[in-house]
């Protein structure tokens, strides 16, 4: 190798290799006779400037030929017959959990209580339309997770949990863009993202493994503080040497009938907030700091941290050029979430601002015991319901309306298709949640000078961005610490947060379950 670069791109000559190539020879003095080989390593956007420029890690190489990287391969093992591990739940976490024991020769059974990927979009498209739930199958439940058609946003802080690269890698295997491997900020988008969820069922069907859709587990065989199977609606009991809990964080059956069952769950702290939604020109022009923007700039993005009053408030799942959508998975609630396709260029930008919420703020009249934070989210989410009024419409308000405390008089266009009513929004909050958005507003306004304006709109209720139980499990043999070969997983258990995150943890725990048949 010759050299490691840092080089900066103009975006007129991101997509042209010569340009490229002309400012590798400037930055290493070559001569203009010399083509040297490079490999892009990382791509991301520096705008600290009022030029904003690409970013480009690159490896330079030269009287080197390079080969083409051989397409990432998993050698799966011919499969045991003494062992088999059911998987409740089809998102990241269940579907990698799976694809690492098949890898291993042991045969999983993926019980999904929702639809396959391509299946889910009818009942979503009702969601839409008619304000309908099914609350086997919505933006939450159903095959891919409550990821699927939710942006496919891949960037982690999860480095030390296990290999993102072998994630990214088995992702572009199964039909992701090859861009997702060096994108400082990766996606992949809610338009293309179920292909690759079918092409990843597809290799776990091919190699053995078992996929059982509209599968709702409704019970855990436990004997002698031993799981050895589930049981499944309509189904009966499927026996298993181990069972892997992957549902979700928002699959409150299981929670409750761990609670009933009397299996340890505990409490834990979550966040609680707003969509926000602002014309995407104004993000453009703020992150960007001039205008017009060049073509080759994505959708600009945003992330906000403040504390007040010594909670964190701060941007979560932040979707540019993207559209806001109802994320409830039972009648008379009301949750909120936001997607983007793969092009980003929707007319809105949204993203969720969100309020720590530690367990001493939860105000209850009723101790439900562990389930006292859930009970919390969904008694606002019922209220948020009530306030839009019928058909999953979305209590609205004007950001300066909010930190003012008054009615909007009028809204201005949203991307929430079910439609928005005028609601006070800073009465349905409560008040330290409401106190420290509108101050948090303010002060990420000083951050990106423009944000707190009347263009833009808030929307509730923001309230699934984390589960609000834990699902203890040993760190060792991550197994619970009650039940023997029951593997809490994912972001349902507390131990993930967002698309990358979970698969890795159910890669993690499909390895201890390996080591333990060994």
């Amino acid at each position: 190798m010759l050299s490691h670069l840092s080089l900066y791109v103009d975006p007129e000559y991101i997509d042209s290799p010569p340009a490229i190539l002309d400012l590798i020879r400037k930055q290493l003095s070559l001569p203009a006779d010399i083509d040297p080989a490079y490999v892009i390593h990382r791509k991301s956007i520096d705008a600290r400037k009022k030029r904003p420029r690409f970013l480009l890690d690159i490896d330079v190489y030269y009287q080197e030929t390079l080969q083409n990287k051989p397409r990432f391969q998993v050698n799966f093992k011919p499969l045991s017959p003494d062992h088999r591990v059911v998987i409740v739940g089809a998102g990241p976490a269940g579907y990698f959990a799976a694809l690492a024991l098949l890898e291993q020769g042991i045969r999983p059974i993926v019980l999904e209580r929702g639809k396959d990927v391509t299946s889910r979009r009818k009942d979503i498209q009702q969601l839409h339309t008619r304000g309908v739930v099914n609350p086997h199958s919505n933006y939450c439940f159903g095959e891919g997770g409550a990821g699927a058609y939710s942006d496919g946003k891949l960037y982690t802080r999860s480095h030390k949990r296990g290999d993102i690269g072998n994630i990214l890698s088995l992702l572009v295997a199964h039909g992701a863009p090859e861009d997702i491997l060096i994108d400082a900020h990766p996606h992949i988008g809610s338009n293309r993202l179920p292909r690759v969820v079918k092409s990843i069922r597809e290799t776990i069907l091919s190699h053995g493994g078992e996929i059982h859709f509209e599968s709702w587990v409704t019970d855990l065989m436990v004997e002698s503080g031993r799981i050895n199977g589930v049981w499944v609606e309509g189904t009966g009991k499927i026996s298993a040497d181990a069972v892997i809990l992957a549902t979700g964080h928002s699959a409150r059956d299981i929670f409750e009938l761990l609670y009933r069952k009397n299996i340890l769950i505990e409490p834990k702290p979550f966040a609680i907030g707003v969509r926000v939604e602002h014309p995407q020109a104004l993000i453009d022009r703020i992150q960007y700091h001039h205008s017009p923007i060049h073509p080759k700039l994505p959708a600009a993005s945003y992330r906000l941290v403040e504390q007040v009053d010594g909670r964190g408030v701060f941007s979560f799942c932040m979707c540019p050029g993207g559209f806001i959508v109802p994320a409830s998975t039972a009648p008379g609630e009301l949750v909120i979430n936001g997607m983007s396709l793969a092009a980003r260029d929707a007319p809105f930008s949204n993203s969720g601002v969100v309020v720590e919420v530690r367990l001493e703020d939860i105000d209850t009249v009723t101790d439900n015991g562990p389930l006292v934070a859930m009970d919390f989210q969904k008694k606002l989410e019922r209220m948020a319901f009530l306030a839009g009024g019928e058909s999953l419409m979305a209590p609205a308000q004007r950001m300066t309306d909010f930190a003012a405390r008054r009615l909007s008089a009028a809204l201005p266009k949203s991307s929430y298709k079910p439609g928005i009513v005028s609601a006070p929004i800073h009465d349905l909050l409560p008040d330290g949640i409401c106190r420290r958005l509108q101050a948090a507003f303010q002060a990420f306004n000083r951050k990106m000078k423009g944000y707190f304006t009347e263009e833009a709109l808030i929307l509730a209720i923001e309230s699934r961005t984390s589960s609000p139980v834990r699902i203890p499990r040993d760190n060792t043999s991550l197994m619970h610490p009650q039940v023997q070969n029951l593997y809490p997983c994912g972001e349902g258990a507390g131990y993930a947060g967002g698309i990358v995150s979970a698969a890795l943890d159910g890669q993690r725990v499909a390895c201890r379950i390996v080591e333990r048949t060994q």
